[in-house]
């Protein structure tokens, strides 16, 4: 746990967040793009990591949908609805310029 304290709050710098929106925007869709594009904003880092989050999420559960075929005929179109969801939300919070966490995994840190 580290002792840092955001001076902007869950908002961010706005230059960042403005500078940023596109980035943070496609993080949601390819989440490597802000780690190649924008590796030092905060705010597209943020986002980076919730699309990384994401993603291995739905691969978590397609994996398993594959190997367990009765769970996965039920578990596969659940999962795939969540993550459509989450990606709407986590998109519309990029564009608005918040850092909001994505409900049930936003508070999973992969990317530093």
């Amino acid at each position: 746990m580290s002792n840092y304290q955001d001076p902007y709050g869950q908002q961010g710098d706005p230059n960042d967040v403005q500078a940023n929106k596109v980035m943070a925007i496609l993080a949601y869709i390819l989440f490597f793009v802000p780690l190649l594009a924008a590796r030092n904003s905060p705010f597209a880092m943020y986002h980076a990591n919730q699309g990384l989050v994401l993603f291995l999420l739905a691969l978590a559960a397609n994996v398993v949908a594959a190997i367990i075929p009765f769970i996965g005929w039920v578990l596969s179109p659940i999962v795939s609805i969540a993550v459509v969801v989450f990606m709407i939300i986590g998109i519309i919070n990029a564009a608005n310029g918040e850092r909001k966490p994505l409900p049930f995994i936003g508070t999973i840190q992969l990317i530093k």
